[in-house]
């Protein structure tokens, strides 16, 4: 059974990594996807050929996350092309490391930019098609293990990011949750993807801070965003769930 069948979903940041698992995944379950991306337009294009090769329909649109007014064009296009949005997954993340004082305000805006205000900026657009027809709706966004467990140095901005998340997630899910819409969190642990693969020079250290000792698929990551998207989740609201092997345990 497909769960998600008649839906429309967008994934930001959805060419690559986490992103695209769970792009795939959606359109698995029966979605229609439309994804954000960057700057690797080839990405995306593989990205839509896998959608579009579970029989859905897909979509990618350029959009820079750090720009308010893209990210909601991407937003409207995605309704306008599709005629709804049910799904939002704030996904696309911007990560820094290095020590805190020698970041400069530029690199601290950016890093806010794309990891709180895009979630948030794309969260009020995306309301504004979920609300019609009293379809309700699905907001998700991608948190981190590094929000709730930083160690390692040099982890403060990107930690300072994905932990606002958390604040944003209760507070729209009181909001929003008489509108028949949930707002939920994701924080993956150690995932195996292109910028942070499972065979990588600090992997092995990284993976034994987990109970199970290992790295995550996107898969099992997209596993949990579609339960949250689908029939299944729809009394979960406000809530942040990790899936990171149970490395903050």
């Amino acid at each position: 059974m497909k769960r998600l069948e008649g839906h429309v979903a967008l994934v930001t940041g959805g060419s690559r990594g986490i992103g695209a698992a769970i792009a795939v995944r959606l359109a698995e379950e029966g979605a229609d996807v439309a994804l954000t991306y960057r700057a690797d337009e080839e990405r995306a294009a593989e990205v839509v050929e896998r959608v579009k090769a579970t029989g859905r329909r897909a979509l990618a649109v350029r959009a820079d996350s750090a720009e308010p007014a893209a990210l909601t064009a991407a937003v409207d296009e995605t309704a306008g092309t599709f005629g709804a949005l049910d799904i939002l997954v704030n996904n696309a993340a911007l990560f820094l490391t290095g020590p805190f004082e020698e970041f400069g305000l530029a690199e601290v805006d950016r890093t806010l930019a794309v990891n709180v205000r895009a979630a948030f900026v794309a969260s009020q657009a995306a309301v504004r098609h979920m609300d019609g027809g009293g379809r309700g709706g699905r907001i998700i966004s991608i948190g981190s293990n590094v929000g709730e467990r930083a160690v390692f140095p040099g982890l403060a901005l990107y930690a300072m990011s994905k932990t606002a998340l958390t604040g944003m997630t209760r507070g729209l899910a009181r909001e929003l949750g008489p509108r028949g819409i949930t707002v939920n969190l994701v924080h993956p642990g150690p995932t195996d993807t292109d910028a942070n693969p499972a065979d990588g020079p600090s992997a092995a250290a990284v993976a034994g801070f987990t109970a199970l000792g290992r790295y995550a698929d996107g898969a099992e990551i997209a596993g949990t965003v579609a339960h949250l998207a689908g029939p299944d989740g729809r009394y979960v609201t406000g809530a942040a769930l990790a899936v990171d092997g149970g490395f903050t345990a």
